[in-house]
């Protein structure tokens, strides 16, 4: 059981994940497997003090922010716990992004440190005219004019660093979200968060310990990605750090090779490796998986039940948000509804509002609103959409579910996704999920469509699956949905 560290004088979050191992004897221990390389606590630690120490010989200060652009890789953590621990704020966002994205990340956030590797720099060069605050372009690999290589950067700084004595009320962490309207929001995260909505998910769900193997499918910068720090050095636990794109093959290799105990992923990727592993002659060794996690996106239950079938392991789903910082609604070991996104954690309390703010009754659809002292306190420079969200010690989740009776909930998407078709309100995510059970889709989405009299109605979108023709499969796979999606809890 978690006890919760005295935080009075000072807390520093990359001193409690990162030293805390070191002192506790895990210093020769795997932290990292990567590529080839296997790093020790150790030498994490030593790394990620180099990089603290040069980010204090350029004059980086504390709650300067430095932005991190890196696939997953060593230099990811050396330079998101080196910033922690001099008491400056990693500020992680998406390589996929476009140059008109990046320019808004870096003025928006003020950021005065750029890490991003010698793939991705090209696309800050294009912006690089219009970057307001940004002084220092370091590059992973090769850099160009004007950047400077991650390797010169480090290479003469110490391995000592004296930590910064951080409140527990300090910045610790950004993460940018997109939401579904606006431009992107600087989701602060304070050093304290962490250990209010880390504990009970690591506890209850993954009951991982420092003999675990983690491997995520989705990448560090993403919040759900995120498991590949926090969870890891939370326990004092080992990552898998894979660069490249996580495509059905690239997986099963991993789960081959490094054999990992707990599989952090999404139903896409889980249908993905299924069916990968359906085609494929060779033998993937995936015996090593104790836990499986999904999150990101509805898991429906064909998928649920094709994994049980094949790997011989249940995945537990659930939902988190990156203002909220983790998974709070989970199946857990023992207590799993395929479907459903699981059962309220300790540690968190949540209610079910109507658009009125009153509490639904049991089994109706409800907004959800949620408590817990790890949620973000504020989106940065974005004082309206922090008041929409965030209400003393309730925040608006924006997502809509109902709990049964035996205290599941159920995701039927976000508020502004429900359609209202004849009269009665529809979820996209639970036509999708019928869809899918149907053996000629691969995959689908569902949208609102105005029909030739302005009615709003379900659209589906369908890849159907090798074999399958359209036009007569559409229509039979329409006639399997319709009589079951009018007595949902939607409708």
């Amino acid at each position: 059981m978690f006890k919760m560290p005295d935080m009075t004088d000072w807390f520093n979050l990359g001193d409690f994940l990162l030293d805390r191992h070191i002192r506790e004897g895990r210093g020769n221990k795997a932290a990292i497997y990567y590529k080839d390389k296997v790093i020790t606590y150790s030498e994490l630690q030593e790394a990620a003090n180099k990089v603290g120490n040069a980010l204090l010989e350029q004059g980086i200060e504390e709650e300067n922010r430095v932005m991190i652009c890196l696939p997953d890789c060593p230099e990811f953590l050396y330079t998101y716990f080196g910033a922690m621990r001099i008491g400056a704020v990693p500020v992680p966002i998406s390589t996929m992004a476009l140059p008109e994205d990046y320019k808004y990340y870096l003025n928006d956030s003020r950021a005065k440190v750029l890490v991003t590797d010698d793939t991705l720099a090209p696309n800050f060069m294009e912006v690089a005219g219009e970057l307001k605050y940004l002084r220092h372009f370091i590059v992973v690999g090769n850099p160009g004019p004007g950047q400077l290589s991650f390797d010169d950067f480090i290479k003469n700084a110490s391995t000592s660093l004296e930590v910064a004595r951080t409140s527990k009320d300090d910045m610790a962490f950004w993460l940018y979200s997109s939401g579904t309207t606006g431009t992107p929001k600087g989701v602060v995260h304070l050093h304290h968060d962490m250990l209010y909505f880390i504990p009970s998910y690591c506890e209850n769900v993954l009951q991982i310990t420092e003999n675990d193997i983690v491997y995520s499918v989705s990448k560090m910068y993403f919040s759900y990605g995120r498991n590949s720090m926090e969870s890891v050095f939370f326990s004092g636990a080992a990552v898998v750090l894979v660069p490249d794109l996580p495509k059905p093959f690239k997986v099963a290799e991993i789960i081959d090779r490094y054999k990992p105990t707990i599989l952090f992923s999404i139903p896409t990727s889980y249908m993905g490796v299924l069916d990968f592993l359906d085609g494929e002659a060779k033998k993937y060794d995936f015996s090593s998986l104790r836990k499986c996690i999904s999150a990101g996106e509805a898991l429906p239950k064909v998928i649920f039940e094709r994994w049980k079938e094949k790997i011989g392991v249940e995945i537990l789903d659930g939902i988190g948000s990156t203002d909220v910082g983790g998974i709070y609604i989970s199946n857990v070991p023992g207590k799993i509804k395929s479907g459903s996104c699981g059962i309220l954690l300790p540690g968190f309390e949540v209610k079910l509002t109507d658009e009125d703010g009153k509490e639904v009754p049991e089994g109706e659809i409800g907004v959800l609103w949620m408590r817990n002292d790890g949620t973000t306190p504020f989106y940065w420079r974005k004082h309206e959409k922090s008041k929409e969200a965030i209400h003393g010690e309730w925040f608006n989740t924006g997502d809509q579910f109902y709990k049964d009776s035996d205290g599941f909930y159920w995701f039927s998407g976000r508020a502004d996704d429900m359609l209202k078709a004849g009269g009665i309100w529809v979820s996209p995510v639970e036509v999708e999920g019928i869809l899918l059970e149907h053996p000629a889709v691969l995959e689908c989405g569902v949208v609102g469509n105005l029909d030739e009299s302005n009615l709003e109605k379900p659209l589906a979108f369908v890849v159907l699956r090798e074999g399958y023709k359209g036009s007569p499969e559409s229509c039979r796979i329409s006639s399997a949905v319709k009589p079951r999606t009018i007595n949902t809890p939607a409708g």
